[in-house]
């Protein structure tokens, strides 16, 4: 257990290893999954399997992300509460949140990588996001570097090899926020909470996954205003038509220094070629 009862994000599990055709003892580091709750003015909103780490930034992002908040509507008061079942995020809506919550009140449960489990209805699995900005474009080296980057920075990922990375690159300053979970959504909210609470904007960078590209990441990530999303896997159909829709660029299969831009192109610039006196 981590300090207040959380539980650690990485464990230790033994195992039997087969290592030269022989089995003998052995041990792996494995992350940690545990049921999440998240509950909003005392009414519980979800339950998430998730990876027991950056918590206030889980609650903050899931809220966004899930439109109960705004960014400009200020902070998000969060209690952690642990207990033999799982996490409580007792969080309180700022502003008008709290009211608006109590009128669109739901529950849903969802399990390791489904995002949109519980919902009450077809209309609200294909709700379309918000639009993302215009003007911003980024250079494809760049783009290409910082996807490169992104294995130095996830640390449970390095022990454990089994949890998604979602990460905020802005080209201005070279700004890189990675938050990891073993479900690409709760990697994704994360980043959006850590997003929130440090005053970042996503008007101005890229989303950067470890993963395919489902409709969830698309409209998470338009929630975030980032107008770029780029991902190391390929994207669903629902996906593309998504992006498409809101005005975000949508890349996928970047691998080396290769990707495919399904939407928006625009975005996307070659760097101008060297000139050979």
């Amino acid at each position: 257990m981590s300090e207040g009862g959380v539980p650690a994000p990485v464990v230790a599990a033994a195992c039997l290893a087969r290592r030269h055709d022989e089995l003998a003892p052995g041990s792996r580091l494995i992350p940690e999954e545990t049921p999440i709750a998240f509950t909003y003015g005392g009414s519980t909103h979800a339950v998430m399997m998730a990876t027991p780490a950056d918590l206030e930034d889980f609650a903050a992002g899931f809220a966004l992300t899930e439109g109960l908040a705004v960014a400009d509507a200020g902070p998000i008061e969060v209690e952690i509460v642990a207990s033999e079942l799982g996490v409580e995020l007792r969080s309180w809506l700022p502003g008008d949140g709290q009211r608006q919550y109590v009128a669109r009140r739901r529950s849903m449960a969802g399990p390791t990588g489904c995002g949109l489990c519980g919902i009450e209805s077809l209309e609200q699995a294909t709700r379309e996001p918000p639009p993302v900005g215009d003007g911003f474009r980024v250079q494809s080296t760049r783009l290409i570097e910082a996807m490169e980057r992104m294995p130095d920075r996830q640390a449970v990922n390095r022990q454990t090899r089994a949890v998604h990375g979602a990460a905020f690159w802005r080209p201005s300053d070279d700004l890189l926020i990675l938050r990891e979970d073993v479900g690409r959504h709760n990697a994704l909210d994360k980043l959006a909470g850590a997003l929130l609470r440090t005053g970042v904007s996503g008007k101005d960078g890229v989303v950067l996954m470890t993963s395919r590209v489902s409709v969830e990441l698309v409209q998470k990530a338009a929630r975030i205003g980032a107008p770029v999303i780029a991902a190391i896997s390929a994207p669903t159909a629902l996906a593309v038509r998504t992006a498409e829709a809101c005005g975000m660029t949508l890349v996928a299969v970047m691998r080396g220094r290769d990707f495919e831009v399904f939407t928006h192109p625009e975005r996307i610039v070659e760097p101008a070629p060297a000139h050979v006196a």
